[in-house]
C-alpha cells in the first residue's frame, strides 16, 4: 500500500510540473500572438493611409490635358 501511495504521489508532482510547463508555454505563446496583433494593426493602419492606386505625390499627377 505504501509503495501504490509514493507511485501515485510521484505520478502527481510529474503530472504538475508538466501542467506548470504548459502553463508557461500558453503564457509565452500568448505574449507573441498579442504583440503580432499589434502589428498586425499596424500595418493595417499604414495600408490605410496609403492611397491605393493614386499618386503619392502632386508633382507625379498627369495634368488634366494629357
Amino acid at each position: 500500500m505504501e509503495e501504490r501511495l509514493e507511485t501515485l504521489e510521484t505520478k502527481m508532482m510529474s503530472a504538475e510540473d508538466q501542467l506548470d510547463e504548459l502553463n508557461r508555454t500558453v503564457w509565452r505563446q500568448q505574449q507573441e500572438l498579442d504583440l503580432l496583433r499589434e502589428h498586425v494593426r499596424q500595418l493595417a493602419q499604414q495600408l490605410k493611409t496609403i492611397q491605393p492606386g493614386g499618386p503619392s505625390r502632386p508633382e507625379d499627377e498627369i495634368p488634366p490635358h494629357w
